[in-house]
């Protein structure tokens, strides 16, 4: 089990077998990664030739 504290006073606790901490702030469940930062939009093929 994981339990911490925000800077800002919230508590979060976590029971799950891995946890990793979001770095990147997209995680709907922020302070705990939620695998947000892999939905990346990429430029398509077009795009790359115009710019």
């Amino acid at each position: 089990p994981v339990d911490m504290t925000t800077p800002d006073g919230h508590r979060v606790c976590s029971d799950r077998f891995m946890v990793a901490v979001c770095a990147c702030r997209r995680s709907k469940n922020y302070p705990l990664c939620d695998t947000s930062h892999r939905r990346k939009v990429r430029p398509t093929d077009t795009d790359d030739a115009q710019g």
